[in-house]
């Protein structure tokens, strides 16, 4: 049995979440069957979370529990649920993509982040470097990013929630060194003259600087780095 949209339950990472419990069920429900629709770097997360839940609701109700995952970018994952993907939780990466689901798809009430703490955020995180080993091309700050002939790998934040956080942690960072958004705005524009690959979310940046060698430094999470 799975259910349906009428019971999606929004946890939001990193940046922000909203929740319901899980509904009553029928007492003939032996195994309750859940999508769990989350942004590219919670892979690992959910693996030891889905087993701890699992563990905590049979204790509680008598009933199994298995989650599936699908894992992407948090503004692809968000659309693919407003175009119809059957989420019975939504777990993603930005407040934006969240409202989007509460805008265009009317799948929760537009002030969802007054139902919780923090404003519904459960967790933060942070935008960290990743160089090669030794930092060959002593990359420090944000400053050595825009240099010539530097390689910075990271997302397309047309898709990805981790890429939009990179985005701004660059645009704060100049705009507070250099003064005001134009001088911010050119200072993004000359470090993404120098991402070679756009990917669409998270870990495909991760791949393509771990394992095929693209780049110098990786702009990720930081559970995403680790």
């Amino acid at each position: 049995m799975s259910l349906r949209r009428d019971f999606i339950k929004l946890s939001i990472g990193a940046a922000v979440a909203g929740g319901m419990a899980l509904p009553a069920l029928p007492s003939f429900a032996q195994t309750v069957n859940l999508l769990n629709v989350s942004y590219d770097p919670t892979r690992e997360l959910y693996v030891e979370y889905n087993q701890a839940f699992a563990k905590h609701w049979k204790a509680k109700t008598g009933q199994d529990v298995a989650v599936r995952q699908s894992h992407g970018g948090s503004g692809k994952q968000a659309r693919s649920i407003i175009d119809g993907l059957e989420a019975d939780v939504a777990t993603l990466a930005l407040a934006a993509d969240v409202d989007a689901l509460a805008r265009n798809g009317k799948l929760l009430p537009a002030d969802w982040q007054k139902r919780l703490p923090h404003n519904s955020a459960p967790y933060t995180s942070t935008i960290v470097f990743l160089v090669k080993k030794g930092n060959p091309k002593g990359l420090k700050d944000w400053d050595d990013l825009v240099k010539p002939g530097v390689q910075v790998i990271t997302p397309n934040p047309k898709t990805s929630g981790g890429a939009r956080w990179n985005y701004l942690a660059a645009w704060e960072f100049a705009k507070r060194k250099y003064g005001g958004d134009a001088k911010a705005k050119e200072f993004v524009a000359n470090l993404y003259k120098n991402v070679p690959v756009l990917d669409t979310g998270a870990r495909g940046s991760t791949i393509t600087f771990v394992q095929r060698g693209v780049g110098d430094v990786l702009l990720a999470w930081e559970n995403e780095a680790y």
